[in-house]
């Protein structure tokens, strides 16, 4: 068929009078994969270590996110880059104060930090809010709807909101966390926010990385000492009862002696500061000013007893045994030969041949021979 009969209309032959259709314009090119390919090479060239350093230490929005995505890559290219950028940004961090946010499900945490984040920006203050999502593993990043829910923060020039890396196991997540604190605080961000999305394991790798720990429940929802971890209760600095107005508010303050009789019970803490139970309301902006007055109060006496450095110090060397572990797994799962021998392995273990702890000491003592 004929370039001219393709684009022949049938409407024009002239038996049918009054109608005329007029010719389209010819269809451009497919796009092909190749194309594709370059145009995304081409627009996500990789910048010089410099550059990125000096628009961070700029306090460059952009660049720092460009870093951020970086450090979150799983490509070996990336990660190099990223590991020389916070080397060189690592002496201007450290100067912000670190907190970690926890509380049950529903418990209103994106309307709280978005309270308290809005209270310190009016003050002058510059937050970076972060999320460890222990659960992104299998969806992908659901985090990403704390980011819409908090509009007002979202769109302050003084504060800047990261969702979780989209994938990984929780220690994984974690350690690019405490990565991205660096670049935060190398920006300017002298309050850095890190969230979590539930009460579970993922409160251990935040209090690994944070000063203070602020733990949110919630009033009327039963008994209020059910549903949380002893463990739970014990690393937070403060607890505060959310949602406490209208009808709401003589249940939180029934709730606020129950948890203050419960938490004089647990052990005296190392940096001598003796937890509180406040009540607040994010929505009615009520409480949110005696919550953050008891983060400096923390800081302040922490400061001056030496607790807040030498807890840092601990986490620093914590973090380094953390990512030792963590790399000799990734290295001995992803070793050709310890990956076939894996599934002979496990075979002998299910059929009963070989026991699970003989299994492992055999693939370990290979990888010590492979190396």
């Amino acid at each position: 068929m004929s370039e001219k009969d393709t684009h022949h209309h049938v409407e024009n032959e002239s038996v049918f009078k009054g109608l005329k259709v007029n010719e389209g314009i010819s269809q451009p090119d497919s796009v092909s994969a190749d194309s594709v390919k370059r145009f995304l090479k081409k627009n996500r060239k990789l910048l010089a270590v410099q550059v990125y350093v000096d628009g961070i230490l700029k306090g460059d929005i952009t660049l720092l996110s460009k870093a951020v995505t970086l450090v979150e890559s799983a490509n070996s290219k990336h990660q190099k880059l990223a590991q020389d950028i916070i080397t060189q940004c690592l002496p201007y961090s450290g100067k912000s104060i670190r907190v970690g946010i926890t509380g049950v499900p529903g418990v209103g945490k994106s309307t709280f930090i978005e309270a308290l984040g809005s209270y310190i920006t009016n003050k002058g203050g510059k937050l970076a809010v972060l999320a460890i999502d222990p659960s992104s593993e299998r969806t992908k990043g659901s985090i990403l709807g704390d980011k819409t829910r908090m509009e007002d923060l979202a769109g302050d020039k003084n504060a800047y909101i990261r969702p979780s890396p989209s994938a990984g196991s929780l220690g994984g997540v974690a350690r690019k966390t405490r990565e991205i604190i660096i670049l935060c605080e190398a920006a300017g961000f002298d309050h850095v926010f890190i969230e979590t999305v539930g009460v579970g394991q993922s409160e251990t790798a935040v209090h690994s990385m944070t000063d203070f720990f602020l733990l949110l429940m919630l009033a009327g929802a039963g008994d209020e000492l059910q549903g949380i971890k002893r463990g739970i209760m014990e690393m937070a600095d403060v607890i505060a009862i959310n949602k406490a107005d209208g009808s709401n508010t003589e249940k939180a303050q029934m709730a606020r002696v129950q948890y203050q009789n419960a938490i004089h019970l647990f052990p005296k803490k190392d940096s001598d500061w003796a937890p509180n139970v406040l009540t607040c309301s994010a929505v009615k902006k009520i409480g949110i000013s005696e919550v953050w007055e008891q983060i400096e109060k923390y800081r302040s006496l922490t400061g001056k007893n030496g607790y807040f450095y030498s807890k840092r110090n601990e986490q620093a060397t914590y973090w380094m045994h953390e990512t030792i572990a963590e790399q000799l797994k990734r290295n001995f799962y992803d070793n050709p030969e310890i990956k076939e021998r894996l599934k002979v392995l496990e075979n002998y273990v299910l059929s009963e041949e070989m026991s699970s702890f003989v299994a492992a000491g055999n693939l370990l003592e290979m990888y010590s021979k492979l190396k």
